[in-house]
């Protein structure tokens, strides 16, 4: 798990994502009031964060089980004057009522986050914490076609089994009792800009320095698999914000 670290050290973000994208999916939350309760669940290192928290008057809890990424993102809120906006939380999205009552939460937003507790699980086990009418919000690895190439199927099938497509996750949201408000795939540029592209360069240099030993090649390797993966299948897969309401 070190070497995991080690290796999205000082990236910006910690899977695809980007502020146009995050902004897009806030101004959906039409009737979210005003001075809302924000959860911010598996924040990483907060690019997000920073973005939600320059887009309301409400109060952001940044939950994370990282230390070093919760240090990140408060030095960052810190540089951009928004450390009075965001709390950061050092805790687990496995166990939400150590940190917050029933009903407390206008909002709960996972950007790339759900898969560590599933989709199911995550929208399932976190409701209870939504005021009546407040909004969940994930972003979620999909299949964007059916017809999938046996090499793709078979990567995903062993790297994130309960991988859906889009209309199994929409289904899912109306069977867990919300309201669809939309959803939408992010720009294929996401993956790059702010995380294959800065996550590449880093693999190539620790490389390098690592070059002989086995667990960090074999890490690296898996890194660079993942990204040639998405370079070569983009067209079948991407990850797609779910805007869902509690009713």
């Amino acid at each position: 798990m070190e070497i995991f670290f080690e290796i999205h050290k000082d990236i910006p973000r910690e899977g695809p994502g980007d502020n146009k994208s995050t902004r897009k999916a806030f101004k959906m939350l039409k009737k979210l009031p005003k001075n809302s309760k924000i959860l911010d669940v598996g924040c990483g290192p907060g690019m997000q964060t920073i973005e939600l928290a320059k887009n309301t008057d409400g109060i952001i809890y940044a939950l994370d089980n990282h230390d070093k990424f919760l240090d990140h993102l408060k030095n960052k809120a810190k540089k951009e004057n928004l450390d009075n906006k965001i709390q950061m939380i050092s805790g687990s999205m496995f166990t939400l009522d150590k940190y917050f009552k029933k009903e407390e939460l206008d909002l709960i937003w996972a950007e790339g986050s759900i898969y560590i507790i599933g989709f199911k699980e995550g929208i399932e086990n976190w409701k209870p914490f939504l005021k009546k009418g407040g909004y969940l919000v994930a972003s979620e690895i999909s299949w964007l076609k059916d017809n999938i190439p046996k090499e793709i199927k078979e990567y995903w099938g062993f790297e994130y089994p309960t991988m859906k497509n889009i209309e199994n996750n929409l289904d899912v949201i109306k069977k867990c009792g919300y309201k669809i408000i939309d959803h939408f795939t992010i720009p294929e540029s996401s993956w790059f800009d702010n995380y294959y592209d800065p996550l590449e360069e880093r693999v190539s240099n620790l490389y390098k320095i690592h070059k002989g030993n086995k667990e960090w090649e074999e890490a690296i390797n898996m890194q660079i698999e993942e990204i040639e993966m998405y370079r070569k299948y983009s067209e079948y897969y991407g990850y797609v914000f779910y805007i869902m309401q509690k009713v």
